[in-house]
């Protein structure tokens, strides 16, 4: 007989509790609600927090059960290369903040978006690329994907007529970030959708630089949404990982290569997300509030050419991010008036900013893209993404922003 002061799991009572930690409920709650409490359905043993299973196997009751959770339709308990309890925990919940059917965690952002590739595209298969992305993923698909017979065409990012011109008969996929890394410039989700969806194409949104916080792709029309949750979703630098969100057919034919490739996400990282999930909307909305504040500072500065932050009212794609964004975001970039050697004293002349290529993180980091995260590109390709010597990218911390502009006033200062 168990003890009557804790409720037997299998009772009605429990398991209605345990309802009412998991799926059913939260689609009409807030999204501060869903970042808590989404995905988590409690074990017997009752915990408030979420557990992480860190095992690489599951025990099956017997053979006959083995059989069925090898060959069922549905995910079971298997083993953790592709079934862990954790990171389904993850994978729900993203599939809840970004409206999608179906979530599926990776490895890293870039394996996110390697796994969407080879398990949606095949030889002969055309993809349009914008021209303003993260410069790995500019390597992966105009070097790697192609070594498979992928062809690809990168496209301005906000020349909406160059991606129409761009489509072809074997065109499937389309694939760009908005706002863009490292100039902020805001591509038109809908008239995008539309063009995809007229060449019977899928429209992918690499949606890292807002989140789900601020932005959600799937409602603009977008088919699949990919993420480094290495960044904003952690949050704090922690650990590295990626998921792709969107509609189920989709996410199954992801399954099946993680099953089979194994770029999947530890119990361990998917815990540690989680957490970063539970501060998501606040921290976004403290970084917007710094960015805001720095973008419009730096804005005043003589030694700045330019600043790039779709926040600002001069920044040509502002307009269209108050339409499809609830927020701006924590990553500007700024041009100075100077050469390569100007960026680079006023790096290093900074104290407080850690000198980092990640982004997302509580801490403010700073960076010179030409050459570091698009230092890998040829001369042309850097031109036509608009990454320049004097460029200097800053993701904006949670610190005081009194503190952030003093960082950046020694910079000025040494150039």
């Amino acid at each position: 007989m168990s003890d009557p002061k804790i409720p037997d799991p299998k009772s009605d009572q429990s398991q209605s509790r345990n309802r009412a930690e998991g799926r059913t409920p939260l689609p009409d709650s807030m999204f501060a609600t869903q970042a808590i409490r989404a995905g988590h359905n409690r074990t017997h043993e009752g915990e408030h927090a979420e557990p992480i299973f860190a095992t690489s196997s599951f025990i099956f009751e017997s053979a006959a059960d083995a059989a069925a959770r090898f060959k069922g339709p549905e995910p079971s308990n298997v083993y953790s290369r592709y079934t862990n309890p954790t990171v389904r925990n993850f994978e729900e919940r993203i599939a809840m903040l970004e409206g999608a059917e179906q979530a599926v965690a990776t490895a890293s952002g870039m394996s996110a978006i390697l796994s969407t590739c080879m398990s949606l595209l095949k030889a002969g298969d055309h993809v349009i690329c914008s021209s303003s992305l993260f410069g790995t993923t500019i390597s992966l698909f105009g070097n790697i994907m192609q070594r498979f017979g992928v062809e690809v065409t990168f496209v301005a990012p906000t020349n909406l007529t160059e991606w129409e011109n761009a489509v072809r008969p074997n065109t499937q996929m389309l694939f760009l970030e908005t706002p863009s890394n490292p100039l902020s410039e805001i591509i038109d989700l809908r008239t995008l959708a539309a063009i995809s969806k007229k060449a019977e194409a899928l429209l992918v949104v690499d949606n890292v630089f807002c989140t789900p916080a601020l932005q959600k792709p799937l409602e603009l029309g977008a088919d699949i949404v990919v993420h480094s949750a290495t960044k904003y979703i952690d949050g704090q630098g922690r650990c590295v990982g990626g998921v792709v969100a969107g509609r189920a057919e989709h996410m199954k034919e992801l399954v099946v290569f993680l099953r089979t490739a194994g770029p999947t996400m530890s119990p361990f990282n998917a815990w540690v997300f989680l957490k970063g999930l539970e501060t998501l909307q606040l921290r976004m909305d403290a970084h917007c509030n710094n960015a805001q504040q720095l973008a419009e500072w730096l804005d005043q500065q003589p030694q700045v050419e330019k600043v790039y932050y779709a926040g600002l009212k001069t920044h040509p794609g502002h307009e269209l991010a108050l339409s499809q964004q609830s927020g701006f975001g924590g990553v500007l970039s700024f041009e100075l008036k100077g050469d390569q050697s100007a960026a680079w004293r006023f790096i290093d002349a900074t104290i407080l900013c850690s000198l980092t290529a990640n982004l997302g993180d509580v801490k403010t980091t700073i960076v010179h893209p030409a050459t570091t995260t698009h230092g890998r590109l040829t001369n042309e390709q850097r031109a036509e993404a608009g990454i320049r010597d004097s460029l200097i990218r800053v993701a904006v911390g949670l610190e005081n922003i009194a503190d952030i502009k003093a960082d950046m006033s020694r910079g000025f200062a040494a150039v």
